[in-house]
């Protein structure tokens, strides 16, 4: 399964028109969405499956800080750096009473294979369906060597232990990113 829609011109028009207004596009239609998160609003509660094949909903955390990021896919240089960040960081994250997601459109045998590659001790969801990237507004229009489709837009949630959004890191950089999710913790 591609991960990337290409887009008509009149869907990339509708797209840019949407993100100019900070709103995200629906990614089959390419028409306005607006449900941009924000900080003290309640965290969508999407049913989605973990690197084991089991679903699981992020209520399920309640009373625990999570650490939700979005990386667009399994084994590509960004999203290991960040990911083996993240690993390298648990003990620290696990110390502030938080846990971590991976959240990517890969299937679970691709997160299962990614894990074992790279060690990586904390869960991986699985949204192939784009249902918690949309939730969370994080599938968005994006542009590479002058293509333009639909991707997810590297971001972090911090949720709270009441099941709220904390802190939302957008177009995240890897470099430094684990330090910056320390101090929000």
């Amino acid at each position: 399964m591609n991960p990337f829609l290409v887009r008509s011109r009149s869907q990339t028009k509708q797209a840019r028109a949407a993100a100019s207004k900070g709103r995200t596009a629906h990614p089959e239609s390419g028409k306005e969405v607006a449900h941009a998160l924000q900080v003290g609003q309640l965290a969508p509660d999407v049913p989605i499956v973990d690197d084991r094949g089991r679903q699981v909903r992020l209520s399920e955390f309640r009373g625990k800080k999570v650490v939700l990021y979005f990386y667009p896919k399994d084994d590509t240089p960004g999203c290991t750096k960040e990911a083996c960040a993240f690993r390298d960081g648990l003990q620290k994250i696990q110390a502030s009473k938080a846990l971590v997601l991976g959240v990517s459109m890969d299937s679970v045998s691709s997160h299962q294979a990614f894990k074992a590659k790279y060690r990586l001790s904390f869960p991986l969801l699985s949204d192939g369906d784009k249902r918690l990237a949309n939730a969370y507004g994080v599938w968005k229009e994006r542009s590479l060597y002058g293509r333009t489709f639909m991707g997810i837009e590297r971001t972090t949630f911090i949720i709270d232990e009441a099941g709220k959004i904390a802190r939302i890191f957008p177009r995240v950089k890897v470099d430094g990113h684990l330090d910056e999710v320390l101090a929000a913790l």
